[in-house]
């Protein structure tokens, strides 16, 4: 595996206990190991653990939700099979609320809205194309929004996805006119210099499916 920038694991971490480990994954980070061949987060994290914890063995560190390489926020990760397992099953139950910060171009109308589409990944393009009837192959995609700042013809909204899709926010504000600021991929005009984009993984709250406590983890975002 080839490395990847250097940043503060420990810095990052949002939340931690016996069986999830939270942190602030930076934007061009990835989740998962892909065929790029770049060092993930899981393995960065779990490295870190064993330095941390001093462990002779191996460190188990399960991939619980993946957010994109551009997108940066909260990654919640397992530190134990039975960790990895039971959230597993909240994701599968939509028992796990997230919520989104997003700057785009352009300000949506209306300002508060719930979106409907359906995609299909194009394997090809790698990207979500957006229909607005179903189509072969395609899921429905549902995700509302509202607009918290205006800023000139950009907008920062609070996106909340009800659906867990490919690319699903990225697609469905593109298609809604108002591509993320920086998402070339999905119709942004510009870049930016760092390739990120301005969608950022805001909040997430659940019950702890061990603990049985409720869980709730913010990370305020910088654009």
């Amino acid at each position: 595996m080839r490395p990847i920038q250097v940043f503060d694991i420990a810095a990052s971490i949002l939340y931690e206990d016996n069986h999830l480990i939270a942190v602030n994954k930076p934007a061009g980070v990835l989740v998962q190991g892909d065929e790029t061949g770049d060092v993930p987060l899981s393995e960065l994290v779990k490295a870190f653990i064993k330095e941390r914890d001093q462990k002779p063995g191996n460190v188990f560190c399960g991939v619980i939700h993946r957010i994109d390489r551009p997108v940066s926020g909260i990654v919640v990760l397992a530190k134990t099979s039975k960790g990895l397992s039971k959230m597993n099953e909240l994701f599968r139950e939509d028992k796990i609320r997230k919520t989104y910060r997003a700057l785009v171009n352009g300000i949506p109308e209306p300002i508060e809205a719930e979106l409907r589409h359906y995609l299909r990944k194009n394997s090809k393009s790698h990207k979500a194309d957006v229909f607005k009837k179903p189509v072969d192959n395609s899921k429905e995609s549902v995700l509302t929004y509202k607009v918290i700042e205006s800023r000139g013809h950009q907008a920062l909204l609070e996106v909340y996805p009800i659906t867990g899709r490919f690319h699903q926010i990225r697609a469905q504000l593109s298609a809604n006119k108002t591509p993320i600021v920086g998402d070339l991929k999905y119709g942004a005009p510009q870049v930016l210099k760092n390739k990120s984009i301005c969608l950022h993984a805001y909040g997430i709250s659940f019950v702890h499916p061990i603990k049985n406590e409720p869980v709730e983890i913010a990370c305020p975002q910088s654009f």
